[in-house]
């Protein structure tokens, strides 16, 4: 069981967990779990970690088919400039690897946006803390748990 799953367990947010077999040759982890567990890929959104001007950490959860837009998230964080973090980082301060960042049971809890796209959908899908472990839950929940902003922050 990962963090993410112990935090919802633990604060008894309704999730459901999704589980297939990770292909290492994957380039976009996204999008296979979109195609493995036969799940609309606007659906299935990225956790990404950037970095302010003031090497603040952020969260940042998007459409896998979309693109983070950094002026967008500069502008909601509110700073004047972001970038990508270093993967080094992300992984010493979330405590998961890339392409298995959860948004939940993070080692340091970060401030995070949700793109507004979410809304549009009762359930979306985000990682479950390791490569080919989905959660499925209600936008609504994941902005409780994680005190998040939900703002436009995607391109495409």
């Amino acid at each position: 069981m990962t963090p993410a799953v112990k935090l919802l367990e633990k604060l008894k947010i309704p999730y459901q967990l999704h589980q297939y077999h990770h292909d290492d040759t994957a380039t976009s982890y996204g999008l296979e779990a979109a195609e493995k567990l036969a799940v609309s890929a606007e659906m299935i959104f990225k956790t990404l970690v950037v970095e302010t001007e003031n090497k603040t950490l952020a969260v940042a959860i998007v459409p896998v088919e979309k693109q983070l837009n950094l002026k967008s998230i500069a502008k909601s964080l509110p700073c004047k400039k972001v970038a990508m973090a270093d993967p080094k980082r992300v992984q010493t301060t979330t405590g998961y690897v890339l392409g298995g960042v959860s948004p939940f049971g993070q080692k340091k809890r970060l401030s995070t946006i949700l793109d507004t796209s979410a809304k549009q959908f009762d359930n979306i899908f985000v990682s479950g803390g390791k490569r080919g472990l989905e959660i499925e839950i209600s936008p609504k929940d994941l902005v409780k748990v994680l005190s998040a902003k939900t703002s436009a922050i995607s391109n495409g």
